[in-house]
């Protein structure tokens, strides 16, 4: 069976980018996260412990978002491995991160970056 932990569409303030404006004034952005992880004993007993909050995954996400960085690529990258590293039982993420308004003059509802990968696929990548 399959069950999934998700964060859909959260907006954080941020200051990535490799414009120095970017890094000054900031940006807007939107994260969606999809978690693969055995929930099911707590679809049957009810117990926080028998999951993983999303709420200590927000905090997690919202300290990395704080953290600058030129890429997206490497915000996401930065996130992914602290979900792994925090969270033991995950086994896969699904991250898209995008800037709500680039500095690219195109209208758009974002552009940015989306990663699928799983603890296996990663873990020598990351030194996890």
């Amino acid at each position: 069976m399959e069950s999934t932990i998700l964060l859909n569409n959260v907006r954080f303030h941020a200051f990535h980018g490799v414009m120095p404006q970017e890094r000054s004034v900031g940006a807007d952005f939107t994260l969606s996260l999809r978690l693969e992880a055995d929930v099911w004993n707590a679809v049957w007993t009810d117990e926080l412990n028998h999951t993983i909050s999303y709420a200590e995954v927000y905090e997690a996400v919202a300290d990395e978002m704080r953290t600058p960085s030129a890429l997206l690529e490497h915000v996401a990258g930065r996130i992914v491995r602290r979900l792994f590293t925090t969270f033991p039982t995950l086994y896969a993420i699904s991250i898209r991160l995008l800037k709500d308004n680039p500095p690219v003059g195109a209208q758009c509802d974002g552009m940015g970056v989306e990663l699928t990968v799983s603890r296996e696929e990663i873990a020598n990548k990351l030194s996890i």
